[in-house]
């Protein structure tokens, strides 16, 4: 595999906190990663039942369990930060105009990997993430099936829990040969396959939702390839989390991806990772 450095200020920088933005701590993370739990058990109450599917505008399912999630949510971060407004994937219709004004705002994607929620795999997740500036700050990906959550915010490490004690998480600095490569159980397309050839002899750890950027987080994957099409709110919380591990969150050009820096909440293709020596670009297919 060839190897190169990321570009000159690729990695970016945070930006600081102006006055009257939310103090970024370990109790505002702790907040928000039980506010996750309850929204957790609130999909898992109509995940034990049967539940009709609604396919939206763009040909996408939803469930009651996305609406529901997205409520509670929505109340609990109302209440515990009422200054700042929310952008959710059930309630994405905000003009960037108005997006233009905010300093700090919550990105959520209440059910992360509704197909696998569909399928009863497991493979779902409440993401809820900060956004300061362009900057994810602080995020928590929790997922309610498996009992596994992921959180983290500027400055303060990146954490597991599997029951009520965290657990530190480190991403891998230097790739295993084969390297571990995390891919979508639902979204596999002719570009990542063609990817995955031109990279040649890896192993596959096939994955629902953020779970696979976490994935790269505890250090069980290295690499992370998204070619295809995802949102904003599918990444800032666990964007955080990688980054604090020590991995990185890159465009194909790899720079790190920001938000609301446009009009559209569309993505570039990207790539999660923990050893930067790589360039991982190297094995893109032709377009």
């Amino acid at each position: 595999m060839s190897r190169a450095p990321l570009p000159e200020g690729a990695l970016g920088r945070m930006p600081e906190g102006d006055k009257g933005r939310m103090k970024i701590d370990d109790a505002l993370l702790e907040a928000v990663r039980r506010l996750a739990l309850e929204a957790g058990e609130a999909i898992m109450r109509i995940y034990a039942g049967k539940f009709d599917i609604v396919a939206k505008s763009d040909h996408t399912p939803v469930t009651a369990a996305d609406l529901a999630a997205h409520r509670l949510i929505e109340a609990g971060l109302r209440k515990l930060a009422p200054q700042l407004p929310m952008l959710s994937e059930e309630g994405a219709d905000i003009p960037y105009a108005t997006r233009l004004q905010w300093s700090q705002y919550w990105l959520v994607d209440p059910l992360d990997g509704t197909r696998e929620f569909i399928k009863r795999n497991g493979e779902f997740t409440v993401n809820i993430a900060l956004i300061d500036g362009q900057e994810a700050v602080l995020g928590v990906v929790h997922a309610p099936a498996l009992g596994v959550t992921y959180g983290a915010r500027r400055g303060g490490g990146a954490w597991k829990w599997t029951d009520s004690q965290p657990l530190r998480i480190q991403a891998h600095p230097q790739a295993t040969i084969p390297p571990r490569v995390a891919t979508s159980r639902s979204h596999e397309n002719e570009r990542i396959r063609a990817y995955l050839k031109a990279l040649g002899a890896h192993t596959r750890l096939p994955m629902g939702s953020a779970l696979k950027s976490c994935l790269v987080a505890e250090g069980t994957a290295d690499l992370y390839p998204r070619l295809g099409p995802t949102f904003e709110w599918d990444t800032a919380a666990a964007q955080c989390i990688v980054e604090e591990a020590g991995g990185f969150m890159t465009d194909t050009a790899m720079h790190r991806l920001c938000y609301n820096s446009k009009e559209s909440l569309r993505n570039p293709e990207f790539f999660v990772f923990g050893d930067a020596k790589i360039d991982w670009s190297a094995f893109l297919p032709s377009t």
